[in-house]
């Protein structure tokens, strides 16, 4: 067995899937974009959640809009849903672990935020439940997926923005959403603040 193949074909497809989905998604993401820049723009804020990779990668997006991505400026209202081990051990104990995010997001959200949903399957029952819970509270719906966007693909509504991955494997989809979650925080920063 060559490893050194091995790897090397790894990130061949990596770079291969990356190509196809800047051919394929640009637009989607200029739509998000705009999407949660206006949400901030209209006093809200964005929350996000998924499992897994998934809840590291909207923790990760989090952090770069409180915080800062590229350029300094104020924090921006952002929260992960992935979080707070007592609120999720509470619902999943009391409730059950498919409510652990829609449960936050009916206390949470109010209509001029967005939720940030990811499922690299989109089949992941408590982004699920939390889309439903953010069509309840009237937010609109950002979604990061892959393959064919699973059970997630029926529910979305006209203004929802889905970014559909053109990837089977796990790995290549989860690669290409980080990627997304930095264009979503440049797009929004140079939104909001201009071009450095």
């Amino acid at each position: 067995m060559d490893l050194v193949a091995r790897v090397r074909d790894h990130f061949a497809e990596s770079i291969a899937t990356k190509q196809t989905s800047a051919e394929q998604l640009s637009e989607s993401i200029v739509a998000a974009g705009q999407v949660m820049s206006n949400a901030l723009l209209d006093d809200g804020k964005i929350l996000s959640c998924g499992n897994g990779g998934s809840a590291a990668d909207s923790q990760h997006f989090s952090a770069e809009l409180l915080n800062r991505f590229e350029m300094e400026r104020p924090g921006l209202p952002a929260l992960a849903l992935t979080t707070d081990s007592s609120t999720l051990t509470s619902i999943s104990n009391d409730y059950a672990y498919e409510e652990i995010f829609s449960k936050q997001v009916r206390a949470l959200g109010k209509a001029q935020d967005v939720l940030l949903g990811i499922s690299t399957s989109g089949n992941s029952e408590n982004v699920i439940r939390a889309i439903a819970a953010a069509h309840e509270r009237g937010m609109r719906v950002v979604a990061l997926t892959g393959h064919d966007g699973g059970r997630m693909a029926d529910i979305f509504q006209p203004d929802d923005v889905e970014i559909r991955v053109p990837a089977v494997r796990t790995a290549r989809i989860q690669e290409v959403h980080l990627v997304v979650i930095h264009c979503l925080c440049d797009l929004i920063d140079t939104t909001l603040l201009g071009e450095p």
